[in-house]
């Protein structure tokens, strides 16, 4: 977000005395890190960064008042006349919930019209270009400066009511920037008699907009729900100055002194003639007051804080006191989303007053270290087993967005419960039911970057529905899912040779089910996927997943010291064989059957066979590949003969041979 000294002054006079660089000190210390310093044109202009959930502070008025409330100064006052109100001009109909509050207002322009010098070069700091039209500066001036966006419609182009709705399933509306967009039934939208005249929240419609012919405008200033204008702006890939802002959630309180101050500078700038001004619906009700727990912020402190001193620090954000028996209630401001528990009003306590006055002492230990929970223990001893099994750990987000959901069309109910009421956006609005869709995702993705083979497995929980006599509908449920794909072979001495097809993939996630003790009944889906769609798969290769849930896994055991094995101390012995075999030749096959001839017959001499290479060229004949095999021997109590190690290799190459193998010459 960018933000203009001079402007943020106007609205702080406090700050006068403070040098840009301590004003960026000072804005990092209250969570807005100065990314960027442009001193360009004769002003100063500051790239603050700004974190999803502070809506309140996307604007020079905004920010000036979070840091009045660190300094403890005093905001200018707001030059605004309060608009009479009367009948309305034109009917307002508020046809959907997502849309509480719309102030309006008409207005008749005169005929000398421009934007004020200092303005237009205000606007060009913030980036935004002047058009010379005051309704549309005047609403830009007015975004940026208080946080509220607000619109002009030319109102001679209106027919009929205004209409505040739910679009129509493949209704069209050709935006400002001159794109027709095809509306779902999802879509808020302003419309009059004859149609959609505004995407709500996001970008007006190119029919209404107000040029320099332009006699009449009906002003609009009003609240939208933050989620729906999110979700708008996602799925139009549209994404303006007013959704950032209604999509984090804009002051309802500011919507009719947005209203007004806009008409007062269209007064100023264009001699417009005010014709009536009204509103509908009416602004929304606050949320319901935080109980203020002393003990919950001197614990998160680690030291006391007077309750003074702590209940100043939050009038001075705006909030207010409602003494009931026996607690204290605290109501947030109408700008202050982000205040719901008593955790976010010790939160902001403790930023206000100053993260440096936090003493450094460590907290003192009480008591004995509690022993680690058998849920942890088990979820440690299924990641060391699967790392052990060369596979990797991953890390998925916990939610996923709902019209990609892939989790066999779980009941509408189910996953209304499951749905995030202020989620960081759309696509991550749903808390996860499975972890599959993510995992194989993220399989997919290692293999369009070139990986031959991934084996993924995540541990962490999901949500699923609860019985209809449950007292919550949903419930967390810890879950290990597992991903193997593609192809390997010989890249990896320490990897044996085998294809993730539609048979050996199965028998080897069933070999690592059983490794895992993981029974029959803990499993909650086993199924494979096609890898055509990836980018260098090939088209009949298959990828496996499963899912299992941890509750019916074996606690973890008791953590013993292993029994210690001497290492030999007589030399080792490698032999190699280079074997032809055919294409569709299983590796593990091959492998067991070898191994177990060699272990009968060296016994404990015998110490692994493994493929360090696999060689395919149109020089091998037709249908064969050829892999080279070590066998390593190494007796614990003395040195190995050359005849025996030759007896052992020759009865590996009989049991090869008996499967359709050949010696390569």
């Amino acid at each position: 977000m960018l933000i203009e000294i001079k402007a943020l002054r106007q609205e702080l006079p406090g700050l006068c005395d403070i040098e840009p660089l301590a004003l960026c000190e000072l804005l990092a210390s209250l969570g807005f890190p100065v990314d960027a310093v442009d001193t360009s044109n004769g002003a100063t202009v500051f790239e603050v960064d700004v974190t999803a959930n502070r809506g309140d502070v996307l604007s020079h008025r905004g920010l000036a008042r979070d840091l009045a409330a660190k300094l403890d100064m005093e905001l200018s006052t707001l030059p605004v006349t309060t608009l009479r109100e009367g009948a309305a001009l034109l009917p307002v109909r508020l046809e959907s919930e997502a849309c509480p509050l719309y102030a309006t207002a008409i207005l008749e322009l005169g005929k000398a019209q421009g934007t004020p010098s200092e303005v237009q070069v205000f606007l060009g700091h913030m980036g935004a270009s002047a058009k010379n039209l005051p309704p549309v500066d005047a609403s830009n001036e007015i975004l940026h400066r208080l946080g509220q966006p607000t619109h002009a419609f030319d109102a001679d182009t209106l027919q009929g009511a205004l209409i505040v709705r739910w679009a129509r399933e493949g209704e069209k509306i050709v935006t400002l920037d001159g794109v027709e967009r095809t509306l779902t039934h999802q879509d808020l939208v302003i419309a009059d008699e004859a149609g959609a005249i505004a995407l709500a929240g996001v970008m007006g419609g190119d029919s209404t907009k107000v040029t320099a012919a332009t006699q009449r405008v009906l002003l609009e200033s009003a609240f939208f729900d933050p989620r729906t204008v999110r979700a708008t702006a996602h799925r139009h890939n549209l994404h303006t100055d007013a959704s950032y802002r209604f999509g984090r959630g804009a002051d309802p309180a500011m919507a009719q002194m947005a209203r007004d101050l806009l008409v007062q500078r269209l007064e100023a700038w264009a001699g417009a003639k005010l014709v009536g001004a009204w509103t509908a619906g009416a602004v929304p009700p606050t949320a319901p007051p935080i109980p203020y727990n002393q003990t919950l912020l001197e614990r998160v402190a680690g030291e006391p804080i007077p309750r003074l001193e702590a209940l100043a620090l939050l009038k001075r954000l705006g909030c207010q006191m409602a003494p009931e028996p026996g607690c204290l209630q605290v109501v947030a401001p109408s700008w202050r989303h982000d205040l719901s528990i008593a955790d976010d009003l010790a939160e902001e306590i403790l930023r206000l007053r100053g993260y440096a006055k936090i003493p450094s002492a460590l907290p003192p230990l009480e008591g004995a270290p509690e022993p680690l929970s058998k849920d942890y223990l088990k979820r440690r001893q299924l990641a060391s087993k699967l790392a052990h099994l060369g596979f990797c750990q991953t890390v998925t987000y916990g939610f996923v967005d709902p019209l990609e959901s892939q989790e066999g069309n779980p009941q509408v109910d189910e996953q209304a419960w499951r749905t995030l009421k202020n989620p960081l956006g759309e696509e991550y609005s749903l808390m996860r039911g499975t972890l599959l869709r993510d995992l194989r995702d993220t399989a997919a993705l290692n293999l369009d970057r070139g990986a031959r083979e991934v084996r993924l497995f995540e541990i962490a929980p999901v949500f699923v529905a609860q019985p209809q006599d449950a007292t919550t509908p949903i419930r967390e449920c810890w879950t290990l899912a597992l991903a193997w794909a593609g192809e390997t072979g010989g890249e990896d001495p320490l990897t044996p040779v085998r294809k993730v097809s539609a048979l050996a993939g199965k028998s080897h996630l069933i070999g690592v089910l059983k490794a895992l003790d993981v029974p029959d009944a803990a499993i909650r889906a086993f199924e494979r996927w096609p890898l055509a769609g990836v980018v260098g798969g090939a088209k009949n290769q298959l990828g496996w997943q499963f899912e299992v849930s941890l509750e019916a896994i074996p606690d973890a055991a008791d953590r013993v010291i292993p029994a210690f094995k001497a290492f030999s101390r007589f030399p080792s012995v490698e032999r190699d064989l280079s074997l032809l075999v055919k294409l569709d030749q299983g590796y593990r096959p091959l492998a067991d059957a070898m191994t177990a001839k060699v272990r009968t017959s060296a016994r404990e001499a015998f110490q692994e066979l493994r493929c360090v290479d696999v060689f395919r060229h149109k020089s091998l004949p037709e249908g064969r590949q050829a892999w080279l095999l070590r066998l390593r021997f190494q007796h614990p109590a003395r040195t190995l003969t050359s005849e025996e190690v030759d007896g052992w290799m020759a009865s590996a190459l009989d049991v090869a041979r008996s499967l359709g193998a050949e010696l390569r010459g």
